[in-house]
């Protein structure tokens, strides 16, 4: 029954995203207002929204001007969905009540990135609209774990240098760089996903697996001359996928790495 819940949720929030990128894109009020057609700007039907279902029904284009309706839509929900389920199958701590708070903060989080992933690949670029609000729920996420959980001043410490740690690094190649290397959004991106995984550790892992993840898609794109050089690739979706791998797997690699290569 949870996994369902997630499943439908998921593709809700999924919908949800879709509407917000190309709200803010197009300078649009991103919370009020009925969503439309991008092509003929025809309000939609509540039976034109459902996710994924809708564009399987209309065959992909729209019902009113029958123009093809971007394969973007089903996609961002089929995967936020997946993303929900996921992270509840492979949550790594329990469900008591600290687990199951941080999985809350964990999901609204998510539908975050999702959007910020989805609109640095579409026009690489990482809207402060969209993170700086997911930077305030991530600092309410951090009192939670210190204030209502006891963390103390060793948490808060932990989670201030994995804050500091996410931004530092990206901030410094910005730096060295003169932001060829990497935007000004990653910077702030990086700080954000530090904030979330609040221990140090997990954000150098996330940065290891952006990095691996980049690299495993740029050299194939390069040999196939698909990709020059000097061109330039969004890494904030990079980024976010580190952060999931840290997340639901870091404390098992770590544990792994400490029996197995250190022990």
């Amino acid at each position: 029954m949870v996994i369902v819940i997630l499943l439908i949720l998921g593709l809700c929030l999924g919908s949800f995203v879709n509407a917000l990128v190309w709200r803010i894109n197009k300078k649009k009020d991103w919370v009020r207002g009925r969503s439309v057609c991008v092509h003929c700007n025809h309000a939609l039907a509540a039976k034109d929204l459902i996710p994924v279902i809708s564009w399987l029904w209309l065959r992909g284009k729209c019902r009113y001007c029958h123009k093809p309706i971007s394969w973007q839509y089903p996609a961002v929900e089929t995967v936020t969905a997946l993303l929900f389920v996921s992270s509840y199958a492979f949550w790594p701590m329990a469900f008591d009540g600290v687990g199951t708070t941080l999985f809350v903060f964990w999901l609204i989080l998510l539908t975050g990135f999702v959007a910020l992933a989805v609109y640095d690949i579409r026009w690489q670029l990482l809207p402060n609209k969209i993170v700086y609000f997911f930077m305030l729920v991530a600092a309410a996420q951090a009192l939670t774990l210190v204030l209502v959980f006891d963390g103390g001043p060793e948490q808060m410490g932990q989670i201030a240098l994995s804050f500091l740690v996410g931004g530092g690094l990206f901030y410094l190649l910005f730096q060295l760089s003169s932001g060829r290397w990497i935007g000004g959004g990653d910077v702030k991106l990086g700080a954000l996903l530090g904030l979330v995984l609040a221990q140090p550790q997990l954000t150098l892992m996330m940065i290891f697996a952006a990095s691996l993840l980049g690299t495993v898609v740029s050299l194939p794109l390069l040999a196939a001359n698909k990709l020059k050089r000097d061109s330039h690739i969004p890494f904030g979706p990079f980024l976010i996928a580190g952060a999931i791998v840290a997340r639901l797997f870091g404390a098992a690699i770590m544990t792994w790495y400490e029996q197995h290569l250190l022990g």
